[in-house]
């Protein structure tokens, strides 16, 4: 179990499956963690991610995507991607549910695009975003931006994003982010790709950036 948590218990509840950390001390903040479109909940990164968050204090809930609990090993496909989002709600309703008032909402590349279109349809839903190599275009594909939501995202936002990252260089990455009213901030990883396991990553920064 990673530091910082007193409990850990795997949970399916509601459409939602995966794991639950709970955070020592005072438990009023919570964030869920989803995957990208090839990995799931035990990725080692997202298990990382959520020790430092643990030590400081917040509540995890590393979750599953409904497309993840259906195929263990296939992609998603366009047509899973409402029931996805469907299944990131009920995460963060089922934090709010245990007492966290104030619930963060991130993951990894596919995981945070539809977190993020999740905001831009409400709002009100999640107080901040983690966005994980967010995949901002296929690769060699940069016409094809995933940016359509992100004039209507109202909610902030920590992009954590590698420099050399197929999906969209920094340069892209910092110009789509003017298109997004609402604040945010975004941390590179010198020499990281889309899957940030180069490079040298401060797991505390990316916290303290999110939750101060």
């Amino acid at each position: 179990m990673p530091a910082g948590f007193n409990e850990s218990v795997a949970i399916e509840k509601g459409g939602v499956r995966g794991f639950l950390h709970v955070a020592r001390g005072e438990k009023t903040r919570g964030i869920v963690l989803t995957h990208g479109a090839g990995g799931n909940c035990n990725a080692p990164m997202l298990v990382a991610i959520a020790g430092a968050f643990g030590k400081a204090g917040v509540s995890v809930l590393r979750c599953d995507l409904p497309f993840r609990q259906k195929r263990p090993n296939g992609p998603p496909s366009p047509a899973s991607a409402a029931a996805d989002r469907a299944g990131l709600r009920a995460a963060v309703r089922l934090l709010r549910e245990m007492g966290s008032s104030a619930v963060y909402l991130g993951g990894h590349s596919y995981g945070g695009r539809q977190a993020s279109m999740l905001a831009a349809e409400e709002p009100e839903l999640t107080e901040r975003l983690l966005l994980l190599s967010y995949p901002l275009h296929p690769p060699n594909k940069p016409s094809q931006l995933r940016t359509a939501h992100f004039p209507d995202l109202r909610t902030s936002a920590v992009f954590v994003h590698g420099t050399v990252d197929p999906f969209g260089s920094i340069g892209e990455l910092e110009s789509s982010l003017t298109l997004i009213p609402s604040r945010t901030r975004l941390l590179p990883i010198e020499r990281a790709g889309h899957d940030l396991k180069r490079g040298a990553i401060d797991l505390d920064s990316i916290v303290a950036a999110l939750i101060d």
